[in-house]
């Protein structure tokens, strides 16, 4: 990775002025939003300050799901009162979901690692931490604490490494670059974080459906543009019969990415009758963001996801002509 980006001293003056703070994570949190959430509220409550985690949900992902009660899901007025906002892992208000409305007023600042959104939008109006080439979120809660002359406690530590690991795929995405986040690594282990507690958090105690329903969406892989891109579906029926804790997407897009020549990977999933997520991981060459923002959806290179109206059948031929649109600037072949 490259250097990453200083915190910027207006998010430290930001954090020693205020008294109250929202700490808000976007909808559908995973390890990396609400690790750096609750990480961040136990750093403020240290320095004095009242800090209340916020997340509309839902809490789809088995490993996420223990913390639900750590976090509140509708802020009410008295919450509001007086409060300054932190939003973590998303610079977009939509992304916050159904807290959205809530903020509007409020003091607030963005500390992510998007490029896009309509917080960056509005630079003028709030204090901006954005930092593309950090590998998580988390990452850079580990630079603030630091910058404000604190170490992570252990518990603290823990929820860094979590959402660490989260968005580094247990650092499978790490390259000849990526020294500096296995430094940072070592000093939330040097502060009582264990690897193997992390990998076992997000990757054990899965369930016997989460498996059966991972060969059925293996069994229904189709390869496109000479085997570079990957896609396969979860219908709604599936869903329902195997529950949202059948999911264990991250796994599938692992094994997935094993196979030769693979250069993508999309899952398309029915989550009502009348509309679809799309989740895209890619390898390389294929930058996956460009192809959610066509949709009105974001995220990183090589993991990005969007949702776009309508039934499996119907998307499912929208993602390939915007797939067939990009294959020769990265190199494919038809």
């Amino acid at each position: 990775m490259a250097n990453p980006v200083p915190v910027p001293q207006g998010l430290l003056d930001f954090i020693k002025k205020g008294k109250k703070f929202l700490v808000v994570g976007h909808k559908e949190p995973d390890g990396d939003c609400i690790g750096s959430q609750l990480a961040l509220s136990s750093v403020l409550r240290r320095l004095g300050k009242e800090a209340i985690p916020c997340s509309a949900g839902p809490f789809k992902r088995s490993e996420v799901l223990p913390y639900k009660e750590r976090c509140t899901l509708h802020i009410s007025a008295q919450e509001r009162e007086g409060a300054w906002v932190l939003v973590m892992d998303c610079s977009a208000p939509y992304r916050t979901g159904d807290l959205a409305s809530a903020l509007e007023g409020l003091p607030w600042a963005v500390i992510d690692h998007h490029v896009s959104g309509d917080y960056a939008e509005g630079a003028s109006e709030g204090v901006l931490y954005i930092d593309p080439t950090a590998p998580s979120v988390t990452f850079m809660i580990l630079g603030i604490i630091e910058a404000l002359g604190l170490s992570p406690t252990k518990e603290e530590a823990e929820l860094l490494l979590f959402g660490l690991c989260t968005d580094t795929g247990f650092f499978r995405h790490i390259d000849e670059q990526g020294a500096e986040t296995f430094e940072y690594a070592a000093r939330l282990i040097h502060r009582g974080a264990s690897p193997k507690q992390a990998f076992q958090h997000i990757y054990g105690g899965k369930s016997l459906n989460s498996r059966i329903l991972m060969g059925i969406m293996l069994s229904q892989v189709q390869a496109y543009f000479e085997g570079s891109l990957l896609l396969t579906t979860e219908t709604y029926e599936e869903t329902q019969c195997f529950g949202l804790e059948g999911r264990d997407s991250d796994t599938l897009y692992q094994l997935l990415q094993t196979v030769k020549g693979v250069e993508a990977i999309v899952i398309i999933r029915q989550e009502t009758p009348e509309n679809c997520t799309v989740g895209l991981r890619s390898r390389d060459r294929v930058n996956v963001a460009e192809i959610a923002a066509q949709f009105g959806g974001g995220g990183h290179k090589n993991a990005a996801g969007c949702s776009i109206p309508g039934t499996i059948e119907a998307v499912r031929p929208q993602i390939l002509k915007v797939f067939e649109a990009k294959v020769g600037a990265w190199g494919l072949t038809l």
